[in-house]
């Protein structure tokens, strides 16, 4: 992933969790323009103000990376509710799934 691609997985995660980039940067700690200057590539968050971003997020560093989970927090509530159920209970969800991804 370059930055470009960086800046924008930042930017669509931030607002798929519905805040802006200023309140966003506010919560981490950081001045109000700090998640903006990343996402303009005017800079680059340390390994430090990385992980604060991911937890913020509600994500793991690799499902930051993972461009394919369009929505990686919604999708690991989902699998924490899914280790709950049973045999036949996860079956029906796979069947569902693949029909879903038919369509």
């Amino acid at each position: 992933m370059d930055e470009k691609e960086f800046a924008i997985r930042l930017a669509r995660l931030r607002e798929r969790k519905g805040v802006s980039a200023r309140d966003m940067s506010l919560s981490i700690g950081q001045n109000q323009g700090y998640i903006n200057n990343i996402e303009t590539g005017k800079s680059k968050p340390s390994l430090d103000a990385f992980f604060f971003i991911c937890e913020f997020l509600g994500v793991t560093p690799a499902e930051f990376f993972d461009t394919e989970a369009q929505n990686p927090a919604k999708l690991n509530s989902i699998i924490t509710d899914m280790k709950r159920l049973n045999e036949g209970q996860l079956d029906l969800i796979a069947n569902l799934v693949k029909d879903l991804i038919k369509k």
